[in-house]
């Protein structure tokens, strides 16, 4: 028995607990494969937001009564999940966000506006989401420090040398993607951050496309920010976090300024509270972010190790497939034959079709897909694509959606090139 057909006993176990995979699209049966847009959610978690509405909705941390403190307990106690499951040091590292793109944002606003100056300089890489370029850009202009992009390797991955080459004592912050959401390419950010850190720059990185799929260690890693969104690993929209390094969190002032992140407030100033509540001002998304914290026990329960293992087999099998398909322009490096070395993700093109047509012509026989510039416009220029096609694969696919994704794509192609003929 193969380590795909054991792992396939598994994922057919939990397509169970997602109970949105079990309906039919345009009378076929859901294919999903638009994870890295965003993730299902197990009943679990679904069960978890329920459970809060009708049993515990009350506000966090001020209330005396036994809702308010059973609220409290949840929302506190998916901040200790959150810190286990990417091994932060201390609790109060982590800091519940809307999202990923507002924990980059806090980062922005809180630490580089104070910290940059003209003449300072910011790398990016080319590979970026728009919410690792925008909030830079921004503060870039106000402070006047100058931004420097990785290019592409030959094999359209992080080009580790080119990245060196721009590393100075001007370099102050690093901020780069752990995986790329339209490449698969995984980063290799341990080594990116050892690097920086010689020239004394902090590191942020962007994990929502790593958080999901694979163990992540913090203290190993030795990051200094780290964001990433629920909403991507099996938790509702609405939540997300950061973690940061204690002493800079410690350093950092507030981002937001309202109820729940102070101290003491008079008519003429104020104080603000300790970590983690400094950040987190106003009423939280609680019923979101105790939906977060099952659904990290969710992740942990099946084994991130377990999960990211089927995963390589999937993203094997996936390529192996779509490599039959000729004249398709797939993005970003290849697997080994072991789906090692990239995410189980394929940005690609068919030759003379239209990405979005694509993607429609599938949703007609229930596969769902993803097409446009995926949040990557700067990188799909240096392709030369308006945009793409994505497949993006998650735990509860099987290889039976593969192979039926990879013959209505070919059967799309036939369908465009004949009448185009």
């Amino acid at each position: 028995m193969t380590a795909l057909t054991r792992e396939k006993s598994l994922a057919d176990r939990v397509r169970a607990d997602f109970p949105i995979l079990a309906q039919e699209i345009h009378g076929k049966p859901l294919i999903y494969l638009d994870s890295a847009a965003t993730s299902q959610k197990p009943l679990v978690v679904l069960d978890k937001l329920r459970n809060y509405y009708e049993r515990d909705n009350a506000n966090v941390h001020r209330g005396a009564h036994t809702l308010s403190v059973r609220a409290t307990e949840g929302y506190e106690g998916a901040r200790d999940k959150v810190a286990t499951f990417i091994n932060a040091a201390s609790r109060n590292e982590i800091v519940f966000t809307r999202n990923a793109s507002e924990a980059i944002n806090l980062v922005a606003y809180s630490w580089a506006r104070n910290s940059l100056k003209a003449g300072d300089e910011i790398i990016l890489s080319v590979m970026e989401h728009h919410s690792n370029l925008i909030p830079w850009q921004m503060i870039a202009k106000e402070t006047g420090a100058q931004i420097k992009h990785v290019r592409l390797s030959s094999e359209e991955g992080f080009d580790f040398e080119h990245y060196q080459s721009l590393l100075s004592d001007k370099t102050k912050l690093v901020s780069v993607v752990h995986i790329s959401n339209t490449l698969g390419c995984i980063n290799p950010v341990e080594e990116i951050i050892a690097e920086a850190h010689r020239y004394g720059a902090k590191v942020l990185i962007d994990a929502c496309q790593s958080a999901p799929h694979f163990p992540l260690d913090v203290q190993a890693m030795d990051c200094d920010w780290l964001v990433a969104s629920g909403h991507k690993m099996c938790a509702p929209s609405g939540i997300g976090f950061l973690y940061g390094k204690l002493e800079h969190l410690e350093a950092m002032p507030p981002f937001l300024g309202g109820g729940e992140m102070i101290d003491e407030v008079f008519l003429d100033h104020f104080t603000y509270a300790e970590l983690p509540h400094k950040f987190e001002a106003g009423t939280p998304a609680i019923a979101e972010a105790i939906a977060l914290g099952e659904a990290v026990d969710y992740l942990m329960k099946i084994g991130m190790d377990n999960l990211h293992a089927y995963e390589e087999e999937l993203t094997a099998h996936l390529f192996a497939k779509l490599a039959k398909i000729p004249n398709l322009r797939i993005y970003g490096p290849k697997p080994t034959v072991k789906g090692k070395g990239r995410a189980a993700l394929a940005a690609f093109n068919a030759e003379g079709l239209d990405s979005s047509d694509v993607a429609t012509l599938l949703d007609n026989e229930g596969i769902a897909i993803r097409s446009g510039h995926h949040c990557t416009q700067p990188l799909h220029r240096i392709l030369g694509a308006s945009g793409s096609a994505r497949a993006s694969l998650y735990f509860y696919n099987t290889t039976a959606e593969i192979d039926r994704f990879v013959a209505a794509l070919q059967e799309t192609i036939d369908f465009f090139t004949t009448n185009l003929e």
